[in-house]
């Protein structure tokens, strides 16, 4: 499985926005709890549905949407 693979959209789930698997934990959900200082296995304990590549999935997710929505203004 390809790790963006694990990122599905679902007009149904969470008004559309990128989740893990299907499942109802949005990349924002995970992306957040690591800002506030949670660790993988902190979020691994807390959400036993995740698996640890549903984290990097994220974060790849992230890093691909930023990479892309990137424009550079020169001053």
């Amino acid at each position: 499985m390809n790790q963006l693979d694990r990122i599905t959209l679902a007009v149904d789930k969470r008004g559309g926005k990128p989740c893990i698997r299907g499942l109802r934990i949005t990349v924002y959900d995970v992306l957040e709890y690591l800002a506030s200082g949670m660790t993988e296995t902190d979020i691994l304990r807390d959400f036993p549905d995740l698996e640890p590549e549903d984290i990097r999935a994220a974060l790849a997710f992230a890093a691909e949407r930023e990479r892309k929505s990137v424009s550079i203004t020169f001053v």
